[in-house]
C-alpha cells in the first residue's frame, strides 16, 4: 500500500473499538471499502468516498456545535470531503472552520471517536453514493464567534438535552452518548 494517509487509517481503523453492533457493521464496512480502494479519499469515486466531520463539544461537555447542512437539510456535525489535506484531521480541522469561523478548538484525541456510514442521495448531476465519515472530537469555546457558511443555513450550540428536536438519527445519538460517557 503506498499512499500513507491510506495505511495511516487503516491502522486507526484496525485498532478502533466500536460503540456499538451498528458501528461494528460499519466498521467492517469501511475496512472493506479502504481496503478495496486505493482511491478512497477521491470525491470522484462513484460508489463512495471517505469524509471527515469535526464533533465539536464545549468545555462542559453539555452542547455541541451543529450546522443546519443547505444541501441535505438537516443539522449534523461540521465536516465534508477530505480534498488534498495531508490527514483526516487537518481535513476535519479545515471543514470546521470553514463551516463555521471557529479557529480556536482542541482536538480532543489523535484517535477516531465515531465512525458512520451514510447514503448521499443524488444531487446536482451527481448520483446516489456512499460517505464513509471519520469524526475526530474537538474542544472549544460556546462562547467564540461564529459564521455561518454559504453551504449552510444555520449554525448553532445545541445543548445535548435539546439534540433529538435538531437531529434524532441513531448517529447523532452515538455520539451524544459517547461524550457522555467520556469517551
Amino acid at each position: 500500500m503506498k499512499d500513507p494517509k491510506r495505511r495511516w487509517l487503516l491502522r486507526k481503523l484496525q485498532r478502533y473499538e466500536p460503540f456499538d453492533d451498528r458501528e461494528s457493521g460499519m466498521l467492517a464496512r469501511l475496512i472493506a471499502f479502504v481496503m478495496a480502494h486505493e482511491d478512497c479519499c477521491d470525491r470522484r469515486l462513484a460508489s463512495g468516498h471517505i469524509t471527515t466531520s469535526a464533533w465539536v463539544v464545549d468545555r462542559g461537555r453539555e452542547q455541541s456545535l451543529l450546522v443546519h447542512h443547505g444541501k441535505l437539510d438537516k443539522w449534523l456535525q461540521p465536516g465534508g470531503h477530505v480534498e488534498n489535506d495531508p490527514s483526516l484531521i487537518d481535513a476535519a480541522r479545515r471543514e470546521l472552520a470553514e463551516e463555521s469561523g471557529l479557529r480556536k478548538q482542541r482536538l480532543l484525541s489523535g484517535e477516531i471517536f465515531n465512525i458512520d456510514v451514510h447514503p448521499i442521495p443524488a444531487w446536482g448531476g451527481q448520483p446516489e453514493h456512499v460517505h464513509y465519515d471519520i469524526v475526530f472530537a474537538f474542544e472549544a469555546s460556546a462562547g467564540a464567534r461564529l459564521r455561518v457558511s454559504k453551504e449552510s443555513h444555520d449554525l448553532k450550540w445545541v445543548p445535548f438535552k435539546d439534540l433529538a428536536r435538531f437531529n434524532d438519527s441513531a448517529a447523532m445519538r452515538r455520539l451524544a452518548a459517547k461524550t457522555a460517557k467520556g469517551r
